[in-house]
């Protein structure tokens, strides 16, 4: 019988284009608005491309000087203008945005439109798409059109004819007749299996493709460029391993039916006519190794050449079908590895949450501590501000003049109980005297509450209480001072030496004790006086220290 045989894909140089590849940022024109500025290469002006913002602000696409500031300045070139990797950072908020812009293909005849992440995977798909044909005939073809150039129109498509041993093109070879039933009836079925074979196998000449060229991806690019393809493209390549599955599918139904037209007709209706290869009786007289040993057809004769051809279609069948096998294998090798990539990044992940857990607790525990120590130091600081404002108004003669505002307001709230009672400042006697101080109730306390303004004395526990004589025993002199300088109110007592309000103190102040009746109410806020005004008065305390 006559054999035939295909120039293989080793035979003739690749020429499939790096049509994926957009190293200096997209084209304009794929995008469906006109794209704002900051999504623009500061140097060539196309859509950026992972792009990377340099020190000088502007964004670019690749390691160059910054032509933004070679335009601006042309006498400066500092530093921070250099493109270079440690002088650049990705800007991913950019890349993102980006990412999402609406774009369209521009091939004469594509109508596809989507994002700007899916269209570099478009591209490897497009079937308008012009590329060259990978036999190298120089011709440029549309992808959905490759197939039927391969068949009809590729003169590198070779198929030799071991009958007449004449090397035929596709469509010489659907011409041509030789002696010799067997080439006539596989001439259709190997330029179909010689056009798939070079479908299939012309890819793998790229040492950068994608895995899935072997099922008809054409993708081709850096080794970065592959791998990211190959995380985005899933879809895609489970479409084109259907494509593959249901051609290999008709090619096996064609193969099928033209080996059973070599079967006896009483063989054939007594074992009906299948569908597949698995319906195809094998004569018991042909073995697994393909040697023939009886011809056990009844009543028919099986010649040499219809045994062989039979064996040679079930090693075409054993063939492809290990040829699957070895493309679902390295699907699954592939989805492995990016599992297990998958792991590693989330355990990774795991790791940095918890680190950046507990990076946030101890900042949370030092911010606790400042907090302390911040409200310590407001503590301290309105100490010192008290200590202060007392020594500014502290008197060390015995002599103290009290000016008390907002007489009004402060009158009311004593009326309603919100404020019964006010202290003066202390005051001294002398430098290490005694420390006193006065009280006054507005409306009144005691026998006086609600007719009277009642004034008293407080004796204070100082620092030099212990070298002091006990009990108090100085005269002391009240005065409301009169703002006209008229008639000022003047009351002074001596202190009851037997009275707790003059021992020495045991807690921060004694008993106050004074003149409850001191000035009546009707007299404070008559008008005929000046005792308040302009909402103020005045209190002076004299105590003598002879």
């Amino acid at each position: 019988m006559a054999e035939l045989t295909t120039r293989g894909p080793q035979d003739v140089p690749s020429s499939s284009p790096d049509e994926n590849e957009f190293p200096f940022g997209y084209p304009n024109n794929i995008c469906e608005d006109v794209p704002d500025q900051k999504y623009l290469c500061s140097s060539c002006n196309n859509v950026l491309k992972k792009a990377l913002q340099t020190l000088c602000g502007h964004r670019n696409n690749k390691n160059a000087i910054c032509q933004k500031c070679k335009e601006e300045d042309p006498s400066t070139l500092s530093e921070e203008s250099l493109l270079a990797e440690e002088r650049a950072f990705g800007d991913a908020a950019i890349n993102k945005e980006i990412s999402e812009l609406k774009v369209h293909c521009v091939t004469l005849g594509c109508s596809w439109s989507g994002i700007m992440k899916n269209f570099e995977e478009h591209q490897s798909l497009c079937e308008y798409a012009l590329i060259p044909c990978h036999t190298g005939c120089g011709h440029v073809v549309m992808r959905k059109k490759l197939a039927d150039h391969l068949e009809n129109g590729c003169v590198n498509n070779v198929t030799m004819c071991q009958k007449c041993k004449r090397s035929l093109s596709s469509s010489e070879y659907q011409e041509h007749s030789c002696e010799g039933s067997l080439c006539k009836e596989q001439k259709c079925m190997q330029i179909e299996t010689t056009s798939k074979e070079q479908n299939c196998s012309a890819p793998l000449i790229s040492r950068d493709g994608c895995c899935f060229s072997e099922v008809g991806c054409s993708f081709r690019g850096s080794k970065e460029k592959i791998k990211e393809h190959e995380k985005t493209a899933v879809g895609a390549h489970m479409l084109l391993l259907l494509q593959h599955i249901r051609q290999l599918k008709a090619s096996l139904f064609s193969a099928t039916k033209a080996a059973n037209s070599f079967i006896p007709r009483s063989e054939w209706s007594r074992n009906g006519a299948g569908n597949s290869i698995s319906d195809l009786q094998i004569p018991a007289g042909l073995d697994i190794s393909g040697d023939v040993e009886v011809d056990c057809f009844p009543g028919s004769s099986v010649s040499e050449e219809e045994s062989v051809l039979q064996q040679l279609m079930r090693e075409k069948v054993i063939s492809e079908l290990e040829n699957k096998l070895h493309v679902f294998e390295n699907i699954v090798a592939v989805l492995n590895k990016e599992v297990e990539s998958s792991n590693l990044e989330i355990a990774a992940f795991r790791r940095q949450s918890e680190l950046d857990q507990n990076l946030i607790r101890g900042l949370e525990l030092k911010i606790a501590e400042l907090h302390r120590c911040l409200t310590q130091k407001d503590a301290g600081l309105s100490t010192l501000h008290k200590s202060l404002l007392f020594s500014e108004q502290a008197s060390y003669d015995g002599v103290f003049l009290w000016k008390i505002t907002e007489v009004g307001r402060k009158l009311q709230d004593s009326v309603t109980g919100r404020t019964v009672s006010l202290y003066s400042p202390a005051f001294y006697t002398a430098k290490y005297g005694y420390k006193v101080c006065l009280r006054v109730y507005l409306n009144g306390d005691g026998t006086g509450k609600g007719t009277h303004m009642s004034l008293f004395f407080v004796v204070m526990k100082g620092d030099y209480d212990a070298l002091l004589p006990w009990p108090f025993r100085h005269k002391v002199t009240f005065m409301l001072l009169d703002q006209n300088n008229r008639e000022h109110i003047i009351d002074a007592f001596r202190p009851d030496l037997t009275s707790a309000s003059f021992q020495r103190p045991v807690n921060e102040m004694n008993v106050a004790s004074g003149c409850p009746m001191f000035l009546p109410l009707s007299k404070l806020q008559s008008p005929k006086y000046a005792y308040v005004k302009e909402d103020t008065l005045f209190l002076k305390c004299i105590i003598e220290t002879n």
